[in-house]
């Protein structure tokens, strides 16, 4: 036996001291590989829709309702049988709710035990027996256990069951016990949740997602363009910060700066107020119709602009620091004609929608204020040091990346750039000319630099390349001709603000310039597929989200209210089992409080997209690969105890 082996498995020795232990585990691991794989649900661009989202984590995509309808068949009328499924969905609310209104609350407590535990029996069908029980609540663990065992021998259990519950309602604990079942086939309902990006902006709750995700039991985040945008912001990236104060103003958010971050924008707004006190600030309207009163509202307004001409500034200098990234184009503040309040875009002059220019001098249009300059650094200061935030960016390096290969599936949030021949498009980093997936592991790499390395030079290069990410033509985040954030607010021709998206978008159904994506990302094209997000599925106008034969799936479906018109819907699900892939398209969500009060669900049509010949099983999956080495690894244990390489520990 080679040394190496030999050190390998004297430290695998230290799990498994024993022929015994490591024989265990290995039948463990053997049974494991025969179960069904788990439920996955990948969800794209929510946009700080809290509440919808929360809602399709609790309802597990629609999923929950059919364990109710298999545990429970036409044992239930559909009354109750939404009444249990709001139930499960907000535990504490519903009890709350209906224990005040029932004549005999021990006897409907004991009857909800009897039936949430037949759901939950179903709901954990797939997992081993180790599994499920390290799901249990520790408090709860042994009542659990004992009602969720079936009863394979011939002795009546049915009295034991009964005074485990009547034990625990006699004791109070009837409530917190109903909240356990609830949480756990809330638990069982997914074995894994991939989010494809873009949970910041637009919506009024990130923070509270974030918070949700970083107690989720399983899952992966692929970086969109609006969350690398709040992680360099995080770092004091300063077109990064602009862009976000911006964003929160524009769509009369500016509570998640404050109340979510406790990131102090008084400066701002009393800059804002003053220097642009008689502007009417007539192009920068809120958008989605933001329930401010009248003196936030002129707040927001004024604070938009003040962000967009600074940003605009930052990012000029920006642009001149870095000629590599290739944004020249981008500037625009000097091709402003002041006497004549016209922009010349793209070598076109056009008329300004708005010509109130109070901080922008002609003679240096990118230099700051004095008073700008003292907000910025305000405002870096003061995203640098949230703690909650850096929090949730940490969360972001934890379990994010830009892409993700999982179970034959390529996951990222956007696009994989291309030319206008189908082959793979090449950017400029610092230099080096990259595509595909070596400019996906290079980007990445640099990202990560910009939170941990030692080098202050690559630190910055990280800061920066993340501003590069939010809107370059290049970056796989964004993939559109420009970001026409200026030509948005300051030119009132459609023709100049429209954005061309990168050729990867006219491609998804071409198979040939697909396979170039998955040969570069080392997978089969015949047996893979994209799971990807960013621009929002126009279903209303009959845009099917499923292209390229089913290898390549589009699932921004408009999580966000603000893009619920374009899409028609209010966002897509995917899920995977081990019967096949289903697509869910989900109509809005009225309220959380009208779900707990009035039992509404959200309606989902489900389509399946793949069916499985066979059923999926653990042993399938990138899982299995890893449980069979560790099998292999086990038997290699055993031997050396066997043949006497290593000694039995005691």
């Amino acid at each position: 036996m080679q040394t190496d082996d030999l050190r390998y498995l004297e430290l695998l020795s230290e799990t498994y001291p024993t022929i015994a232990d490591a024989s265990a585990e290995a039948i463990n691991l053997n049974a494991i590989l025969s179960l069904p794989k788990g439920t996955e649900l990948f969800a794209s661009d929510i946009h700080g829709e809290y509440e919808a989202f929360a809602h399709l984590l609790k309802n597990g995509s629609g999923s929950i309702r059919m364990k109710i309808d298999d545990a429970l068949g036409n044992a239930l009328t559909e009354t109750e049988k939404r009444q249990l499924a709001t139930l499960i969905y907000y535990p504490h609310e519903k009890l709350q709710l209906i224990l005040p209104t029932l004549d005999d609350p021990d006897a409907w407590i004991a009857q909800a035990v009897e039936r949430l535990i037949a759901v939950a029996k179903r709901a954990s069908g797939k997992y081993s027996r180790s599994k499920v029980h390290k799901a249990y609540p520790q408090e709860f663990a042994y009542a659990i256990e004992e009602l969720m065992t079936e009863d394979n021998c011939a002795v009546d259990r049915d009295e034991y069951r009964r005074a485990i519950v009547d034990s625990i309602v006699r004791i109070g604990r009837g409530p917190a016990f109903i909240e356990a079942l609830c949480l756990l086939i809330q638990r069982f309902s997914l074995d894994h949740l991939h989010i494809l990006g873009d949970i910041y902006d637009r919506g009024p709750a990130p923070d509270a997602i974030m918070d949700t995700l970083a107690k989720y039991h399983c899952l992966d985040i692929q970086w969109g363009n609006h969350d690398i945008v709040w992680m360099g912001a995080a770092l004091g990236q300063r077109g990064c910060i602009a862009h976000v104060v911006r964003n929160c103003a524009r769509y009369g958010n500016l509570s998640i700066l404050e109340d979510a971050y406790g990131i102090n924008i008084l400066p701002l707004a009393a800059f804002a107020m003053d220097a642009y006190r008689d502007d009417p600030c007539v192009a920068f309207g809120l958008k989605g119709n933001p329930d401010l009163d009248e003196r936030a509202y002129e707040m927001n307004v004024k604070i938009q602009k003040a962000m967009a001409i600074i940003q605009f500034k930052v990012e000029g200098q920006l642009i001149d620091e870095y000629p590599e990234f290739g944004l020249s184009d981008r500037k625009l503040l000097d091709k402003i004609d002041h006497d004549r309040g016209t922009v010349v875009v793209d070598g076109v002059e056009y008329e300004l929608a708005d010509k109130v220019l109070p901080t922008v001098d002609p003679a240096d249009p990118y230099a700051l204020t004095p008073e700008e300059e003292s907000v910025m650094q305000r405002l870096e200061q003061a995203f640098v040091s949230c703690e909650k935030l850096q929090r949730h960016m940490r969360l972001f390096l934890k379990v994010g990346s830009l892409y993700k290969i999982s179970n034959g599936s390529l996951l990222f949030h956007a696009s994989v750039p291309l030319a206008q021949d189908g082959s793979l498009m090449h950017a400029n980093i610092f230099g080096e000319e990259l595509c595909g997936r070596a400019l996906y592991d290079a980007l990445e790499h640099y990202v990560r630099a910009a939170f941990f390395s030692a080098d202050e030079v690559e630190r910055k290069r990280g800061r920066d390349l993340m501003w590069w990410l939010w809107l370059a033509p290049e970056s796989p985040l964004f993939a559109k001709s420009k970001m026409a954030t200026f030509e948005i607010y300051f030119v009132a021709d459609k023709a100049a603000r429209k954005e061309v998206k990168n050729p990867f978008y006219a491609r998804l159904d071409d198979p040939e310039a697909m396979a170039v994506v998955f040969e570069d990302f080392g997978m089969d094209p015949a047996a893979s597929r994209i799971i990807c997000g960013h621009v929002p599925v126009k279903a209303k106008d009959g845009e099917d989200p499923v292209k390229c034969g089913g290898r390549v799936l589009t699932i921004d479906g408009g999580f966000s209210r603000a893009y619920q018109p374009t899409t028609g819907i209010a966002g897509y699900t995917l899920i995977s089992n081990s019967q096949g892939f289903v697509l869910a398209a989900h109509e809005p969500l009225e309220s959380a409080a009208a779900a707990v009060e009035r039992e509404l669900d959200i309606h989902s049509t489900r389509r399946v997209v793949e069916r499985m010949e066979k059923r999926t099983l653990v042993a399938d999956t990138d899982i299995g690969a890893r449980l069979r080495a560790r099998v292999r690894d086990l038997e290699r244990l055993i031997e050396a105890y066997r043949e006497g390489a290593l000694p039995e520990r005691a």
